[in-house]
């Protein structure tokens, strides 16, 4: 069910994907300019290759290479904060029913029933201390993918071609195009759902009493594949904002150079807009109206200790937002 890895990881499958989609674009943008011979008609040139560096570019390279640390410090931050959700027991649970699982493949029946059993018990001590709860989380990762492109025109061709793509039925299209824009810590929690596996467990004893060994692990297999995954992302161009104003705010009797900071700021949280993350929360505009502020308050002779913290603060909540934000 994991198909990612901490970014500190070597070559993973969510890597190896990542790369094929590009490939395939690569690709799609060497042949689009040849006619469909289904059609008889002729694709649009491919935008997105080759784009020319630009100011836009250049600033987000540097500010990749100066902030990427922090943005590995994130991730194991928000590891280590996961990894204190989970659940001892739950976790045992679904070992114990993996066990199982293995015991009635091996027509061990009696093994099966024991392991089940010991699940029943992990599963009551969860009920008796979870109530109200509804999923115990039991397994969690937490990666780092940023495929996104810098340029914000280049976002906007391909956010383009994936529309079109859609609108032809080409979703094996649109959904390589659309894996390009993603640019985020991405937390992905496994959680056992208290609603409905006690049930589960409880049906597949009774088809082992009943001598029904198969449609006993059948019963258990769906349980463990209906654990419910939940995902809560942070935008890494939020995660560059924040470090660039910290910089900012760190430069600031450097004007030059607080200012290009400030401006990296501004382009980081456009971009994090355009790729989509909660884009319709008016948010986006206030940061920018504050980057502004902060901007012509630099230019002056006054204390702006004071706006750079107020900025990194509403920076800090919005991240907050986006990390609350669940993604099923």
């Amino acid at each position: 069910m994991r198909n990612e890895t901490g970014s500190n990881s070597p070559l993973t499958k969510a890597a190896l994907t990542i790369f094929a989609a590009l490939c395939l674009l690569v690709i799609g943008g060497c042949n689009t300019n040849k006619p469909d011979d289904r059609t008889g008609t002729t694709t649009e040139p491919s935008k997105t290759s080759s784009p020319p560096t630009t100011d836009f570019q250049k600033q987000h390279q540097e500010a990749e290479q100066k902030f990427r640390p922090d943005i590995e410090t994130q991730r194991q931050q928000n590891e280590n904060e996961a990894k204190q959700t989970l659940d001892q027991d739950a976790i045992a649970a679904v070992g114990l029913t993996g066990e199982a699982i293995k015991s009635i493949a091996a027509n061990k029946k009696d093994d099966a029933l024991a392991a089940i059993e010991r699940a029943n018990g992990k599963i009551n001590i969860l009920l008796a201390r979870n109530p109200a709860t509804a999923l115990i989380p039991v397994t969690s990762d937490v990666v780092v993918i940023d495929t996104a492109p810098a340029d914000p025109k280049v976002i906007d061709q391909i956010v383009q071609q994936a529309t079109d793509a859609t609108k032809r039925r080409d979703l094996p299209l649109a959904r390589i195009l659309l894996a390009s824009l993603v640019s985020e810590l991405r937390i992905r929690t496994t959680s056992l759902p208290l609603a409905t596996y006690p049930a589960a467990l409880q049906q597949a004893a009774k088809l082992l009493d009943q001598n029904k060994n198969q449609d006993a692990g059948k019963v258990l297999l769906t349980a463990v594949n209906t654990l419910v995954v939940v995902d809560h992302v942070i935008p890494i161009p939020l995660l560059l904002a924040q470090a660039a104003v910290d910089a900012a705010n760190s430069q600031r009797q450097n004007k030059d150079v607080a200012l290009t900071l400030l401006q990296t700021a501004r382009n980081e949280a456009n971009r994090s807009r355009l790729l989509g993350y909660l884009t319709s929360d008016a948010e986006y505009k206030g940061l920018d109206d504050e980057i502004s502020k902060l901007e012509s308050a630099v230019k002056g002779t006054g204390d702006t200790s004071s706006m750079f913290s107020h900025l990194r603060d509403r920076i800090s909540a919005f991240l907050k937002k986006h990390k609350e934000h669940e993604q099923h």
